[in-house]
């Protein structure tokens, strides 16, 4: 457990910091008790406040390995960013129960699993995660939100840099690194004051030329088509898919915060997509926090939230540390 530090006036960066790791530890664990029930189970019985035990059997305001990874990250953040020190948190939340909700591991994608004990053989972060088509999924864009919080203003090349290397411990395929950067400028703009619909606007505007500048290949560039559209809120929820390929999460989450106009809105339609419900969850309720605020999350879903004050003190030592902004 994290130790208590002073208390403080909250700054602007910890109130958003608080709001979007709250956010995004709410929505995973509104996804854990359902998860990997399909759509037309959730359709039958969605999804409309905290449920306990389910999938993994854990009581209610579990969060999973989203948001653990997410906090060891959030933990690096806090005396500086090192991907040998990140590495070594996700080493110590597999093996020792690290940033868990109660102690132990119930849950873990098989690709992170197997890189983080090539991290454990040696192997350098950068080389850990795999590198083929089917590295693609949704395991480093999961827990990349913290990343907005740092460097912010440093050029286009060096953020993305900085997000090949934290994606890469687990997911080293460019294609995770790709989305990661597409999450995390819908992420700045939020940050700025803009609404939903303003920052998907102008993420369709820019980032064709951002990843022209930063030299992602066409063939690459090309699965972000339809995010970058503009078309992506416009369509029906059959064309949405929710498993744990990185590109349809990603869609799944931009589509739910364009689409509803609400914390628990957004979050429940998340949730309620099925599948891969609790990293869908997460990753739609880090930006739904974010933009909505703190006071927007139900108060009825953040009392029984697990480690709560710990997520709170983390959000606020991760505000004062170098580089946060």
């Amino acid at each position: 457990m994290t130790q208590p530090i002073a208390l403080h006036s909250s700054t602007p960066v910890e109130q958003q910091l608080r709001a979007a790791l709250l956010g995004l530890a709410v929505g995973d664990a509104l996804g854990v008790p359902v998860e990997f029930q399909s759509r037309a189970a959730r359709r039958q019985q969605p999804v409309v406040h905290m449920l306990a035990y389910g999938t993994h059997n854990q009581p209610t305001g579990t969060w999973s390995d989203d948001a653990s990874l997410t906090f060891c990250l959030a933990e690096n953040l806090c005396k500086g960013y090192d991907i040998n020190d990140l590495s070594q948190r996700f080493i110590n939340w597999y093996e020792h129960g690290y940033w868990t909700p109660h102690g132990h591991v119930f849950d873990v994608g098989i690709t992170t699993a197997e890189a983080i004990r090539r991290l454990k053989s040696g192997i350098s972060p950068r080389l850990a995660g795999g590198t083929d088509e089917y590295s693609n999924g949704n395991g480093s864009l999961m827990r990349i939100l913290p990343l907005a919080f740092y460097q912010v203003h440093d050029s286009v090349e060096s953020r993305f840099q900085r997000i090949v290397e934290v994606s890469s411990p687990t997911h080293g395929h460019i294609r995770a690194a790709v989305a990661c950067f597409v999450y995390l400028e819908m992420v700045r703009h939020l940050r700025a004051g803009h609404t939903p619909a303003e920052a998907y606007a102008m993420l369709c505007s820019e980032l064709p030329a951002q990843l022209y500048q930063l030299n992602i290949s066409a063939r690459e560039a090309d699965h972000f088509e339809r995010i970058l559209s503009g078309r992506l809120p416009d369509l029906p929820a059959t064309a949405i898919s929710s498993g744990g390929y990185v590109l349809h999460t990603l869609e799944a989450a931009l589509w739910c915060l364009l689409r509803y106009g609400t914390f628990h809105e957004t979050v429940l339609a998340a949730v309620n997509l099925g599948d891969d419900t609790d990293t869908t969850g997460a990753v739609t309720g880090g930006l739904a926090g974010l933009y909505y605020g703190e006071s927007a999350i139900p108060a009825e879903w953040l009392t029984v939230l697990a480690r709560r004050a710990d997520i709170e003190n983390l959000a606020q030592r991760m505000a004062l540390g170098p580089g946060v902004l």
